[in-house]
């Protein structure tokens, strides 16, 4: 039988899992469509130079945060990072005019500051705070 907290973990790593791997599937298409994607980045109105250091900071940004979010000790950073990324590129790329990827966008914002804004505590586990926890107990013996 499965202990509710363990169910509770596995169902919350999980769901960061499947968050980040929409952001994760965008990937590749940045590395191979390289020069076609800083090309509409140009054609939304970015300076042609900046668009390709802006292309180079998204898949870092993109990388840095589904690692973050999956698999660092605090995700918030990580679903902060994701947010960096998603925000503006929403704003650019979906919203004049609006077309489906604008709302699938804001199911992932939400998504993300849920998962800033919720308690992680039970979810992924701090062992510095256990350490800290198991050294005091010892001193005071």
């Amino acid at each position: 039988m499965f202990h509710p907290l363990a169910l509770s973990k596995a169902l919350d790593f999980l769901g960061r899992l499947c968050l980040a791997a929409v952001f994760v599937n965008a990937l590749p298409g940045k590395f191979s469509n390289f020069s076609a994607t800083a090309a509409s980045i140009t054609a939304k109105g970015v300076a042609e130079p900046l668009a390709g250091a802006l292309l180079v900071a998204a898949i870092v940004i993109l990388i840095a945060g589904s690692l973050l979010l999956v698999f660092g000790t605090n995700t918030r950073l990580g679903a902060s990072l994701l947010l960096v990324f998603l925000v503006p590129t929403t704003l650019i790329f979906h919203t004049f005019p609006i077309d489906a990827s604008f709302f699938m966008n804001l199911a992932l914002i939400g998504a993300l500051i849920l998962a800033i804004t919720r308690s992680t505590g039970a979810a992924v586990p701090n062992f510095r705070d256990v350490r800290v926890r198991d050294g005091m107990r010892a001193l005071r013996r």
